[in-house]
């Protein structure tokens, strides 16, 4: 079994620091961590380092660094624009494409989304958002973090396509299948995951126009909440990053 992973804001120059707070808790309560044990801490930014616990306290630990590496930021970047979908099926597909490698997630408010984030419910489910991709990066031991923007519009959807290396716009009656198409080697690669509903037409024609390219990935249509991280994988197995 792979050894457990926790984050901090940043990883100390020190050979020894002290885990407190939330992970600190979980490491030495929730798991119950002891001493001459061995942990992962990451700073989700591409570093990390391997520990061993010296002191168990209470909702913390003393930690010795025994190695520490710097991973770089994977290429090309894959960008998932994820339409808000119902209920907690937003949340379920950035744990999935965390767990699979997605490096930023876009909150989409399209015309056929039922759930719509306004004012403070807008706020908290943006927070939620990012406490799944939190969580789903400790749970796949990544030491990247995906980035969780704020909402965007489809317009802003639009000019982000514009300046992307590729874009893919995942939709049921494409010809083209993504396991097939060209794929750069650098850059950002966007992929657009339409609501349950699926891209209403004029958003399509405007992504479209924007350099999006529509394409599919087999035979059946897949949810909202899994077609992401499909994508995702297909991408991640072209790219050779699995």
């Amino acid at each position: 079994m792979g050894l457990p992973l926790f984050l901090v804001a940043q990883l100390p120059d020190e050979e020894h620091f002290r885990l407190d707070g939330p992970e600190g808790h979980h490491a030495a309560v929730v798991q119950r961590l002891r001493e001459g044990e061995h942990l992962l801490v990451s700073d989700g930014s591409g570093g990390l380092a391997e520990c061993v616990v010296v002191r168990v306290g209470k909702g913390e630990l003393d930690l010795r660094i025994e190695s520490r590496r710097q991973e770089p930021a994977p290429q090309p970047s894959l960008t998932v624009v994820q339409a808000l979908a119902k209920g907690d099926r937003g949340e379920l597909a950035v744990q999935m494409m965390t767990e699979v490698g997605v490096d930023q997630v876009v909150p989409w408010s399209a015309a056929r989304s039922i759930t719509q984030w306004r004012g403070e419910r807008g706020e908290r489910a943006l927070e939620r958002w990012r406490s799944t991709a939190r969580e789903a990066t400790k749970q796949s031991r990544r030491s990247w973090l995906p980035t969780i923007t704020p909402m965007e519009t489809t317009a802003q959807i639009g000019r982000r396509l514009a300046t992307a290396a590729a874009a893919y716009l995942l939709h049921e009656e494409a010809t083209e299948r993504l396991s097939q198409v060209a794929v750069p080697i650098a850059g950002e690669i966007v992929v657009v995951v339409g609501p349950e509903g699926g891209i209403a037409p004029e958003e399509l024609a405007l992504l479209e126009e924007a350099g999006g390219r529509p394409v599919r990935l087999g035979p059946t249509v897949l949810r909202t909440s899994t077609a992401g991280a499909a994508a995702l994988a297909v991408l991640s197995a072209r790219l050779g990053r699995w």
